[in-house]
């Protein structure tokens, strides 16, 4: 891999980095941002104006937050598949937000080429032409000396700085706008901006995205039916990523699976097994499996292209997951509100009963195979209507595995009309629940594997009695409970401090010489009185 020094890694030269600012943080810049960034909290406090001014119209929002570009777009595709956010016409248009963008200009792309491969003497041939332009980058068809034919992917020209800049603009934002949300609102956005921050700062580094992609190969070196490049770490650098040509078809090309006579079906089956194994079994995954990214060679194996976009799951949020699908399956709407409270996207004080009849209203609308596409989404926009009245929060761990969801159950809905998780989808995840708990399918192998464990829960046990003896033990609490906690003792110390403050100014008036003085102070004495025990 080449490391080159960070002074020539695309850092501009004063002048140039100059213009950029002066680019990125021009005043009708600026205003575009403000105008995307309102729309979304008006859309998501269900507010028809702030300051006078209105949201933009669903296809303006779309339009200009293309012309915001990079950082801009692929907020837009994390904030897409949040139906609780926004209605209809915004999801439909955003949905439809492609990070297809013109290619860079002759300057940029000969600076780029050159910190990345000099005279470019490793190369047999190079075609100028892009393969595809996106907002981070853009792909190339090249053969290497040794005959060698790969794909070789370019950043755009100080796009890290780009991103940067767009970074701070969104916290400038989002600090302007902060008192206006309520707390859950409040808390979802935040973790949504916190994982898109931490996501395309890697995005942006080829390095990282070679990393990813080493990782995976790593991590699932023999899965049936799925390939993956090879990278060319000699070849790559921050700029440049170079990985094995792959031919196929979009996943999303009807006509070319038609020719290849490839079953939709036996695809998605074993798209949704490797989502199994990645989210549930291996918590490493792939947060970016949209149709341009999946392409169908003609023996019929998936080939995953674009690393950029890599996250991890905690261990303690995929077995929240793995129960939360385990409930799904077996319809115990109870337990399926618990696992999601324990996913956090439930939040403690949400009303039990309530949400496990909504839960109840959604699987059976899912679960209605003759149900047209169109009928499910009316009857589904009623109960997200619905589900807005109750208090969610969106985890940032949970995030990139939301996105990825929806974008596979959309490619779904592309092949056929009324697919969707529930009645498509869960079957195959229950199957491999087992795997995913790392169990085994028989009596005898649960017996043995939990037989192999018990010494290791004896010493744990032993470990649990010798920390509580020492006084030792230590509680960690979610960030969740320690509001929940700490909801009541700061409500008494406001209430306190007002009651202190009446006291005080009672006091005070009895020693002004004036003839209301004395009702004054009898007033605040009422008022504190009053304000002590109003909810006791």
């Amino acid at each position: 891999m080449r490391n080159w020094p960070s002074s020539v890694r695309g850092s501009p030269d004063p002048v140039s980095r100059l213009l950029l600012i002066v680019r990125l943080y021009h005043p009708a810049r600026i205003y575009a941002v403000f105008r995307v960034l309102l729309t979304i909290f008006l859309l998501i406090r269900k507010r028809d104006y702030w300051l006078g001014v209105g949201p933009l119209a669903p296809k303006p929002l779309v339009a200009s937050i293309e012309r915001l570009g990079a950082s801009f777009i692929k907020l837009a595709q994390v904030l897409a598949t949040r139906a609780d956010f926004f209605d209809s016409r915004y999801l439909a248009e955003l949905q439809q937000l492609h990070d297809q963008l013109t290619p860079m200009s002759q300057e940029d792309f000969r600076a780029v080429f050159s910190r990345a491969f000099g005279n470019g003497d490793c190369f047999d041939s190079f075609d100028q032409e892009p393969l595809a332009c996106a907002s981070i980058g853009q792909v190339h068809r090249a053969r290497l000396r040794n005959g060698d034919q790969v794909a070789v992917k370019l950043r755009r020209n100080r796009i890290e700085w780009v991103v940067r800049e767009d970074i701070r603009l969104l916290g400038w934002f989002l600090a302007l706008l902060h008192p206006l949300f309520s707390e859950y609102t409040r808390n979802s956005i935040e973790a949504v901006l916190a994982a898109f921050r931490r996501t395309i700062l890697r995005e942006v580094d080829m390095r990282a995205e070679l990393s990813n992609l080493e990782r995976f190969r790593q991590a699932y070196p023999a899965v049936a039916g799925i390939r993956l490049p090879v990278p060319y770490p000699d070849y790559s650098s921050h700029d440049s990523l170079v990985m094995s040509f792959e031919e196929g078809v979009r996943f999303d090309d009807r006509e070319g699976l038609t020719r290849l006579q490839v079953s939709f079906s036996a695809l998605m089956k074993k798209l949704v097994l490797f989502y199994t194994e990645q989210m549930l079994v291996k918590g490493f995954f792939h947060a970016d499996p949209h149709p341009g990214n999946l392409l169908v060679t003609s023996q019929g194996e998936l080939v995953l292209l674009d690393f950029g976009m890599v996250d991890r799951i905690p261990g303690a949020t995929r077995l929240a997951m793995i129960n939360t699908v385990k409930a799904a399956y077996e319809r115990d709407f109870e337990q399926l509100v618990q696992a999601t409270r324990k996913l956090g996207i439930i939040t403690a004080d949400a009303p039990q009963d309530d949400l496990t009849a909504l839960a109840e209203d959604i699987f059976r609308i899912f679960d209605n195979e003759h149900l047209s596409a169109t009928s499910m989404q009316e009857l589904t926009l009623g109960v997200m209507d619905a589900l807005k009245d109750y208090p969610f929060k969106l985890p940032q761990e949970i995030i990139y595995v939301m996105r990825a969801s929806s974008i596979i159950e959309g490619l779904g809905t592309s092949y056929i009309e009324n697919f969707n998780g529930i009645k498509d989808v869960l079957p195959i995840l229950k199957d491999n629940l087992t795997r995913a708990l790392g169990e085994h399918d028989s009596l005898w192998g649960i017996v043995g594997h939990e037989l192999a464990q018990l010494p290791f829960t004896l010493v744990k046990a032993r470990h649990l009695v010798d920390t509580l003896q020492q006084g030792d033990l230590v509680v960690h609490l979610t960030e969740e409970d320690r509001r929940a906690l700490l909801r009541p003792v700061q409500s008494w110390l406001r209430q306190m401090t007002w009651c202190a403050l009446l006291v005080a100014l009672a006091f005070y008036l009895r020693g002004v010489q004036h003839p209301a003085a004395g009702w004054l102070s009898l007033s605040c004495l009422v008022a504190a009185a009053i304000r002590l025990f109003w909810k006791t």
